[in-house]
């Protein structure tokens, strides 16, 4: 096993802004930036930014080495964020859609906003999901390529363990994840193709541009790139967690299957061009049932319960969770989605009071400590 010592991590939740009577999506998120530019910030490389719906607001960590400190300041991002929406009347909610929204939905300012809905049209009409991303370093973009190639096949299992976004406009959806199919939408979204190599991977990037399906290099749908700014893997996998132990638990997942990835590729182990279709199912299979029902094993081309594959993925990353010392914590924040269900399960159960219920949980939740 190569060590993880260096192995960094890092943590951007985007979030949604409601209004604290009604529990609407509420598209204040430039009134919320001004006040947190007065912010001290409580850690080095800490940041907010707007999103492309102005009911959506983001929050970054820094650069961290364990999950003690990442925890700590995903906890701190959301305190902060949480503090200057209740300044402007809003409540601050992590969840992967919105659960009670109107038309229209405005978007932000500026030129890339501007582009990115004048190429999405209808498609991006209304769009306010959020997601957690994480980012791991890697060394250089020919390896963080090769990664990618090998997480495609657990990306799906990674959704199924964070899904948080059952509900669309009011209305039960049917799925655990509406997020991903309300990006299903966007041109090249889903599992990222396989490529041989970091100069493949940009020449296929630069012609999405050419043909006018991107509105730059940088505005990619894939679950999994390397980092158009950053030396490292971007996976995008996951809803946004209601809870801060549940980002600190896919950031530890996939900082785990990076560092299982690179062990491989320094043997020469490549990862298998699993097929493109088999992908897209297992990712709809995650995405219609999370953990509660049946997923696709697109290397065995098999329909087996998601829960057979997240224990395949646990085996296969326990060295890696082992070398950190993450194992335990991944165990427990695991255990505790049994009895209390994934976000999507929670969301439904809270519904039977009404969907103003809901929202009030995510908005609880979303400020546990």
């Amino acid at each position: 096993m190569v060590s993880v010592g260096a192995l960094t991590v890092g943590v951007e939740e985007e979030f949604l802004l409601v209004d604290a009577a009604t529990r609407i999506t509420s598209p204040r998120a430039a009134a919320v930036l001004t006040r947190l530019a007065e912010v001290s910030l409580p850690a080095e490389g800490m940041s907010f930014q707007a999103e492309l719906a102005a009911t959506q607001i983001e929050a970054a960590t820094g650069v961290c080495l364990d999950l003690t400190s990442l925890r700590g300041q995903l906890w701190d991002g959301r305190a902060c964020l949480a503090a200057a929406a209740e300044a402007e009347g809003m409540r601050l909610v992590s969840t992967g859609n919105p659960v009670l929204t109107e038309h229209p939905v405005p978007f932000m300012p500026g030129d890339h906003y501007a582009r990115v809905t004048e190429i999405l049209a209808g498609a991006v009409a209304g769009y306010e999901s959020c997601g957690c991303h994480v980012h791991v370093g890697v060394a250089d973009r020919e390896l963080a390529v090769g990664v990618s190639n090998h997480l495609r096949p657990w990306l799906p299992t990674l959704l199924a363990l964070s899904v948080n976004s059952p509900f669309d406009r009011g209305r039960d959806s049917g799925y655990a994840s509406w997020r991903i199919q309300a990006q299903a939408r966007f041109p090249g979204a889903g599992i990222p193709p396989w490529f041989p190599s970091a100069a493949a991977y940009d020449r296929r990037l630069h012609r999405l541009v050419e043909l006018g399906a991107l509105a730059d290099s940088g505005t990619t749908y894939w679950l999994a790139r390397p980092s158009p700014w950053l030396p490292t893997i971007e996976v995008r996998a996951a809803d946004a967690a209601s809870t801060v132990d549940e980002a600190v638990l896919q950031a530890a997942m996939v900082r785990a299957l990076v560092q299982t990835a690179l062990t491989e590729l320094a043997v020469g182990r490549e990862a298998l061009p699993v097929d493109d279709q088999l992908c897209a199912a297992a990712l709809w299979s995650a995405a219609r049932y999370g953990l509660a029902g049946p997923g696709i094993h697109p290397v065995k081309e098999l329909r087996v319960d998601a829960t057979v594959l997240l224990e395949e993925l646990l085996r296969r990353v326990r060295p890696a969770l082992e070398e950190t010392g993450d194992l335990a914590t991944v165990r427990r924040s695991i255990r505790r989605l049994g009895p209390c269900g994934t976000g999507a399960a929670r969301q439904r159960e809270a519904a039977v009071h009404g969907l103003p219920n809901v929202v009030d949980m995510l908005v609880r939740q979303t400020g546990r400590r």
